[in-house]
């Protein structure tokens, strides 16, 4: 049977034309008029849409639009969201515009898996897709010139059903893409379609695009009927399918990413790879670069590394990303021969040591990056640590990796009860969406806004969130076939206004330990139902498909809240965690709930969404977190100590939890003076915690940051090279450092220091330096100064440089002088790097000679 199709769109009268521009722009998503404006239209059409606007404008009535062209109220409301929008489309005086500062013009190419944008457009499973989502959105805030890559997945991520054990299940409901906020990028009036190579097959992919306010995020999709059915279902379900899929899948991202950026036209000056999944862009990148520039692939390598960005987002090994080498060498070959390097060498640039059995997409992008970050200070030092073996002979303290800390996006994650109160006493009703959450003064302020009017907004918004986990509560169980009246019925008393409530949600990974909280079941009936000061608890989380032990946690709590009459309504957990879900439980709970084992937490965010709305934190010292506590407006499970067993750690952080709770938490949270309904003690810290939390943890920040540390000098560093020959003179530099380094020596000469040094005295070193057929200019010679450390090694103070005073022979000599600033015994050694400026790095890859 030959199945034709056509698209029929909503008519709506020209005065509220508007909506259908609205619901193709993401910014709706994080501004509360514009959201406010479909609720007008239809409150429960709006809710069964899942936020979608464009699917929910194709199903209102017609007389429903006619209804509202004749509403004055829904009009006007309608006409100043319009022109908000187009006041912030227009907007001359960005962030960006008015501190720019790189040379040229500037294009950041930002890759990721996943982007969590809003409910309507459902290309995300958790935490990255959230981040991704923020990034791009505190981009268009800021006016910043970043543009996403992505992929358009058929299905999205998985669904969660629980049945009446509380086993996850999981449904992939098919994503109608006539019906949501994106178009595809045409080229003359046709599509623009793209060629990726895929071992011994091409695939085609279209490209979507979704505009999200200043900027737009471009999606792949290879679900054509030019393609097979196996290369059409490459991108049907985000994380979907086998690992051969899934190589499919990054292959299609990272280098038909590069491709679609070039048919569209578009140049980027600087790429950012979000994760490693995305990391065989570089090697596109290089081919292009060969292709086009005709590069040797020493110089295209140097312009992509010097242009390239990586976050990583992992504190585990395991949870790199590694694919089999026989599988990389099925869809590789092609591109390592394209480069002209053997297979061997293709393979060294993804293992992190000769002999390791995988290939890593983390490694490569480490190699083929000059700026890398972990995504939290604490997240930075694991990754130096977890990264040591790609640098060797580099002290772990200096190992290319920095930290950029995540944050989220204020206007995405805040009530609008509490934005509007925000609005009114620290930013004098500033414009919908231009609100600076990064402005740290401002947040001073916080103290004139009365305690009983951020109190009673707090106060609706855990109503809200009760109110939404009692209808999801009830239609969860009538699916599970539970007698109707009595779900009603029973659902009423789930969960009450008036008690401390503690949030927990997230990805249902064990380290997580979302059943920390379960250990001494004894001890959590005492604190749930103490009958002057209870607690009550919110879940959320879905587990990955094939983790079993994660679905095990989910069973475990589902049937607590169930059939232990202890915890029976005091203890929920909410079915399908989602943006929406997410949204009622960071704007409703009193605490917001974080334990995973340390440091396996790479950032974490959900604590600081929940932070922006008032709640304060328990959290185990771990993530974002590290960098907060201890505290004076908050609490920190436990310290940065190791255990000796699983055990040990577990028992010891439970009883903190336990004893943090009973002690400290519900005796302030029910200091509840006569007559208020609530306590001056609890408000004082909810107004510290956003005072210190909100201004520093967001997306503004963040994204500023990335510019500021990555992005101009990327782009710069590229400008340079792009300079006549200089590429080709940079490229011959690496060679004739890799050429001669074996021939480089450094030898302390400095005379012995009989006598202790007096502070503020100087002291005087020299060195001996062989340099082979390498000049000065070549290499920077440096004293490395510190104490020694328990492994023989130095913990470096201060790396100083030292200069070329004149040649003895065949060697230069080397001194400099410097006054101590600390007393006792001082350690130092000499070691030699290289040094070119028009390198943001000199330390990948690594040459360097310590003394021996």
């Amino acid at each position: 049977m030959k199945i034709h199709s056509f698209n029929v769109q909503p008519n709506l009268p020209e005065n509220i034309k508007f909506l259908e521009e609205l619901a193709n722009d993401m910014w709706f998503t994080w501004n509360w008029k514009a959201i406010w404006l479909f609720v007008q239209v239809d409150a429960e059409l709006w809710t069964a849409s899942k936020r979608n606007p464009k699917w929910f404008l194709g199903c209102v009535p017609q007389k429903r639009f006619e209804e509202l062209s004749q509403d004055e109220n829904f009009v006007r409301n309608l006409n100043e969201v319009k022109e908000a929008y187009y006041n912030y489309k227009n907007n001359q005086h960005t962030w960006y515009k008015e501190h720019h500062h790189e040379n040229g013009q500037m294009v950041t190419a930002y890759f990721s898996m996943e982007y969590g944008i809003g409910e309507g457009l459902p290309i995300y499973s958790g935490g990255l897709g959230m981040l991704a989502g923020d990034h791009m959105k505190s981009a268009s805030d800021l006016g910043m010139p970043i543009i996403g890559v992505g992929l358009f997945y058929k299905q999205g991520y998985v669904r969660q059903v629980l049945n009446r054990e509380g086993w996850q299940n999981e449904e992939y409901p098919d994503n109608d893409w006539a019906h949501m906020p994106v178009e595809r990028v045409t080229k003359d009036g046709k599509d623009i379609t793209i060629d990726i190579r895929l071992g011994n097959e091409t695939v085609k992919a279209c490209i979507w695009r979704v505009p999200i306010g200043r900027t737009s995020l471009f999606l792949l999709d290879t679900n054509l009927q030019e393609n097979t059915p196996a290369q059409r279902a490459i991108t049907e379900k985000l994380y979907g399918g086998d690992r051969e899929n899934r190589i499919r899948q990054e292959v299609v991202l990272g280098i038909g990413g590069v491709k679609a950026l070039n048919a569209m036209g578009i140049y980027p000056t600087v790429y950012h790879i979000n994760e490693g999944h995305s990391a065989f862009l570089l090697f596109e990148r290089i081919i292009d670069l060969m292709r086009t520039q005709k590069l040797t692939f020493a110089q295209a390598r140097e312009k992509v590394w010097t242009t390239s960005v990586f976050t990583t987002h992992t504190p585990v090994i395991a949870g790199n990303e590694h694919f089999d080498p026989e599988l990389v060498r099925k869809y590789m070959a092609y591109y390592a021969n394209e480069m002209g390097l053997s297979w061997d060498d293709f393979l060294a640039l993804g293992k992190e040591t000769k002999d390791a059995p995988m290939y890593c997409m983390t490694v490569v992008a480490l190699r083929l990056a000059a700026f890398c970050n972990g995504v939290a200070q604490l997240h930075g030092r694991v990754s130096r640590e977890m990264w040591h073996n790609l640098w060797p002979d580099l002290p772990v303290s200096e190992v290319p990796i920095s930290s950029i800390t995540n944050g989220v996006h204020s206007s995405s994650w805040i009530s609008h009860e509490l934005n509007e109160l925000f609005r009114r006493y620290l930013f004098n009703n500033d414009q919908l969406g231009e609100m600076d959450p990064s402005a740290a003064h401002i947040w001073d302020h916080i103290d004139n806004i009365p305690n009983e009017e951020l109190w009673n907004v707090h106060a609706m918004r855990k109503n809200k969130l009760i109110s939404m986990a009692r209808e999801r509560i009830a239609r969860q169980l009538t699916r599970q076939g539970f007698d109707m009246l009595s779900v009603k019925k029973s659902s009423n008393h789930v969960l009450k206004e008036d008690v401390l409530t503690i949030g927990f949600a997230r990805r249902f990974a064990t380290y997580k330990r979302a059943t920390l909280l379960f250990k001494d079941l004894n001890r959590l009936d005492k604190i749930i139902n103490n009958p002057k000061r209870p607690v009550q608890f919110v879940f959320a989380g879905k587990a990955h498909p094939a983790d079993t032990a994660g679905k095990e946690f989910i069973k475990l709590i589902v049937n607590l809240t169930q059939n232990d009459p202890r915890f029976k309504n005091k203890i929920v957990f909410l079915e399908d965690y989602n943006m929406n879900v997410a949204r009622y439980m960071v704007q409703g709970v009193d605490i917001w709930l974080n334990n995973p084992i340390r440091p396996m937490e790479a950032s974490g965010t959900s604590g600081m969404k929940a932070a922006l709305n008032g709640a304060l934190a328990l959290s185990v010292l771990d993530g974002w977190w590290d960098e907060v506590g201890p505290c004076e407006f908050g609490w920190s499970i436990g310290g940065p100590e190791n255990y000796k067993t699983e055990a040990e750690r577990d028992g010891v952080e439970a009883e903190s939890l336990y004893s943090l709770i009973e002690q400290e938490i519900a005796p302030t949270y029910y200091a509840k003076e006569e007559g208020k309904g609530y306590s001056a003690a609890w408000m004082v810290l909810v107004k510290e915690s956003i005072k210190h939390i909100v201004p520093f943890f967001n997306t503004h920040r963040m994204v500023k940051e990335y510019y500021e540390k990555f992005y101009v000098p990327a782009h710069n560093y590229g400008l340079g090279l792009n300079e006549n020959g200089k590429v080709q003179s940079v490229a011959d530099w690496r060679k004739k450092i890799a050429d001669n380094w074996y021939r480089v020596a450094v030898t302390d000469i400095t005379p012995p220091v009989e006598n202790a040094i007096l502070m503020g005295s100087q002291v005087h070193f020299k060195a001996r330096v062989s340099l082979g057929n390498l000049s000065p200019e070549d290499v920077q010679v440096e004293l490395y100064l510190g104490r020694r450390g328990t492994l023989g090694d130095i913990v470096k103070k201060v790396a100083i440089a030292m200069n070329c005073t004149g040649k003895e022979n065949e060697a230069y000599i080397y001194e400099v002088s410097m006054s101590p600033v600390n007393s006792g015994r001082q350690d130092y050694a000499l070691r030699v790097l290289p040094k070119n400026p028009a390198l943001p790095s000199i330390l990948t890859p690594l040459f360097i000679r310590w003394e021996e």
